[in-house]
Parts: C-alpha cells; structure tokens; sequence
C-alpha cells in the first residue's frame, strides 16, 4: 500500500512540475514574440508565470524529497553503524514531517484567510487562495514522503538505510550512479568493473569512493 501511494505521489508530481514547466515556457516564449514581432505583450504573462512558480516550487519540494536529493548534514551521521544510522533516520524524517505539517497546517490558514477577504489576482480577476494553495499542498506532500520514509526505515533488519521511500543511503552521487547503471546494461559489467568505473567517474570530480 504504501509503494501504491508513492508511486501515486510520484506520478502526480511530475505531472504537475512537467506541465507548470511546459506551460510557462510556452507562456514566456509567446510573450516574447508578442512584443517583437506584434509590439503587444500578453498581459497576464507576469501573473501567470507568478503563479507556476510557486507551483513549481512547493511541488518540487516533495518531488526532490522522494529522489532523496536533498541537501542533508551527514558528519556525525557517517560515523553511526547501520542499525543507528537506520535509527537517526526515523528520528529526522519523523521531525521533518512533523515541521512539513506544521507549515502546511499554518499556510492552510493563511489561505483561509485569503478566500475569506474574496481577493483576486489583477490581470487574470482569478482567486488569490487559489494561487498559494499550492504552498499547502507542498508542505503536505513532502510530509507525506517524509512519514513514507520513517516507515521504510522501520525495518531494522534491513542493511540497507533510506533517505527517502525509494531511495538508498549511498557514498555515490545518484547521477554517477545512474550514469554506471546505464553502463552495466549496456556492457555486462560486474561488481569490480563496477568499482573500477566508478573510480574513473569519480576521479575527475573528486566524490567519495562508492560501497560497490
């Protein structure tokens, strides 16, 4: 259930980030031959992109948590073995959540608030609630996967530990790694060619020597 639910989050957020992106490029470049070509600027365009930036934003948040791809402070963290390791990581995706929806919960008033007062955007004459709801419903997702993450971590007997649902604790950078992965399928390579690529990807950049 819970693999449902993430995959169901997932699938969510990047159709939202895809077409906010999408839309606001599209929106951007018209703007632009607008005013070259026809002397004309569409007049909304400044709200509109106003708009998908926070969407972008506060979705992205839960997004790049689900990857794992966010920034962490892991000095004291690597010195832990694995069970404790598995441990702190219950702690803080248990506190982060805790602070995502706290937020949530303080933006959900603000954004009551607003539709109470009945304000709206002035270009588009559209309901300034319904701009910042995404900022609630940001907080909220990212809770979510912060609370998945706790959950997936519960299970002691597991080497290995998860910063996200999906997503291993790990010395190589995700993209090096997605770069080796793409490697071994294409070229069969086993575990000590696996080191050895990893060693010439990372020489370059200077990472940290993988677990391979």
């Amino acid at each position: 259930m819970l693999t449902l639910i993430d995959k169901f989050i997932g699938k969510a957020e990047m159709c939202v980030l895809g077409w906010g992106i999408i839309i606001m490029a599209v929106n951007t470049i018209a703007n632009v031959f607008g005013r070259y070509l026809f002397s004309q600027s569409i007049y909304f365009t400044e709200e509109l992109n106003e708009f998908l930036i926070v969407i972008i934003t506060f979705m992205g948040l839960g997004y790049v948590t689900r990857k794992g791809r966010h920034i962490r402070m892991s000095a004291l963290y690597d010195l832990l073995s694995v069970r404790y390791k598995k441990l702190l990581m219950i702690v803080i995706a248990s506190l982060t959540a805790m602070a995502m929806f706290t937020l949530a919960w303080y933006a959900l008033e603000y954004v009551a608030k607003l539709a109470s007062r009945g304000r709206v955007t002035p270009a588009l004459q559209f309901p300034l609630y319904l701009t910042y709801i995404w900022v609630v419903l940001g907080f909220a997702v990212t809770g979510i996967q912060y609370v998945l993450t706790a959950f997936r971590n519960l299970n002691l007997s597991d080497e290995d530990v998860y910063i996200s649902f999906s997503t291993v604790d790990e010395y190589l950078d995700p993209e090096i790694a997605d770069v080796m992965n793409l490697y071994q399928q294409d070229h069969g390579v086993e575990t000590t060619g696996q080191a050895q690529a990893a060693k010439a990807t990372c020489a370059p950049i200077g990472c940290k020597e993988s677990k391979l």
